[in-house]
């Protein structure tokens, strides 16, 4: 028997609501089955089991907050028959934290009676619901725009305008007024909480990791015309971008240099043996998430090329797994297309490192006594001192190096 805890999604999380289940008691599961969805400050996610087995009865209910680790539900091992009459609860692993919505966990859960479809109950975000209640919007006449269908507040707002132009009676939009002394906040939108969410993350960063930075130049002369000429063979759809030659070259390096690969947890490294690299991508709507892009080593450049295509596309789309939210084993982030020439970022606990890239411009370069033009990139390592030291960032550099300049071998 196994238990299905409340995920931690970011070193800032600390508390998650539990927006919907997806299964129902005595379904089976196996490993990497989405059964949830939760919502963070940075957004929903889709919340994957790690073990196989038969989902027993909720012991948390969907629109309740509680702390990372709470068990919401148990994994039996047994039939579908035993595990859908089988009542059991678990306490949380800690005590809500103030201001939490959760209730103690019942010692006779909600049964839901076994089904070989999903819950009639359309999946809501708790905040969505909240503004449906005050706007009159039906839950049933609304589209889901979030994982799974699931309605977002600007499901809500949408719903609402078009109400509105129908003849309903919708107040437009306006500032939220302060709350007086004693009064609750006004609640605060997705893209302020992101950015909430991404300051905790930073200042813990800046507060505890004692930061170092290593910079080079790098030629992309060879690894350019290479893949220009592998891009002339493909369609445009099939084109690679330079940015996966970048992220494989990264893997390598970490092969060569495997102490910027891991975490610093309980004052002492952990070196991953799996290279997940987190890619950060920046939302429409403000603020950023930075993916997993899982076991980019053993990743072909086309594969990689389309992996990082869709979950791209479903990050933006706020369809993200709970393991690629979690996994990353080391970050890249890559601002060349905004210009920029260096970036310097700052390391997402408990990561060790951070790989920056800018803008890939002609330069100045000097070479065997003769001066030319070529194409280069600024690459730039920001990495955990108490994990590593300069020696090892000048290596892993010089590693990105060399195998940039054997494209046909990443």
């Amino acid at each position: 028997m196994g238990e299905f805890r409340m995920p931690s999604l970011g070193a800032d999380m600390e508390t998650g609501t539990l927006v919907e289940w997806l299964v129902v008691p005595g379904q089976r599961v196996q490993r990497g089955d989405i059964v949830a969805l939760v919502e963070t400050q940075k957004g929903l996610f889709e919340v994957e089991v790690f073990e196989d087995g038969i989902m027993g009865e909720p012991l948390v209910q969907a629109g309740q907050t509680v702390p990372v680790g709470t068990v919401l539900a148990m994994i039996h091992a047994g039939t579908e028959a035993a595990a859908a009459t089988e009542v059991r609860a678990a306490p949380p692993l800690t005590a809500p934290a103030a201001g939490s919505v959760a209730e103690e966990p019942a010692m006779a859960p909600v049964v839901v009676p076994p089904s070989t479809g999903l819950p009639e109950r359309r999946a809501c975000s708790p905040a969505a619901r909240r503004l449906a209640d005050e706007l009159g919007v039906d839950l049933a006449t609304v589209r889901g725009t979030g994982p799974g269908g699931a309605i977002q507040r600007r499901d809500i707002e949408e719903a609402a305008t078009a109400q509105g132009i129908a003849g309903a009676t919708v107040a437009p939009p306006t500032e939220p007024a302060p709350s007086a002394p004693g009064e609750p906040a006004a609640e605060e939108t997705p893209a302020v909480g992101m950015r909430r969410a991404i300051a905790a993350a930073v200042s813990r960063s800046n507060r505890e990791i004692p930061h170092y930075y290593l910079e080079t130049e790098i030629d992309l002369s060879r690894p350019l015309q290479w893949l220009a000429t592998e891009n002339r063979q493909r369609s445009i759809r099939e084109r690679v971008l330079p940015v996966v030659l970048l992220l494989k070259a990264v893997a390598k390096a970490l092969r060569d240099v495997p102490e910027l690969n891991g975490f610093w947890l309980d004052d002492r490294l952990r070196v991953s043996a799996d290279i997940h690299i987190g890619f950060a991508v920046a939302l429409r709507r403000g603020g950023l998430i930075s993916p997993a892009l899982h076991h980019v080593d053993k990743l072909g450049v086309n594969e990689l090329m389309q992996v990082m295509a869709d979950l791209i596309e479903r990050t933006r789309a706020g369809r993200l797994r709970s393991s690629e939210a979690t996994d990353a084993t080391v970050s890249v982030t890559n601002l060349g297309d905004r210009g920029v020439k260096a970036v310097y970022g700052v390391i997402y606990p408990p990561q060790v490192a951070l790989v920056g890239f800018g803008r890939i411009t002609e330069r100045p370069w000097a070479e065997a006594g003769m001066l030319g033009v070529r194409p280069c990139v600024t690459a730039t390592l920001a990495a955990d001192h108490r994990a590593t030291d300069g020696h090892q960032g000048a290596l892993f550099l010089e590693a990105l190096n060399r195998h940039l300049q054997l494209p046909e071998e990443l």
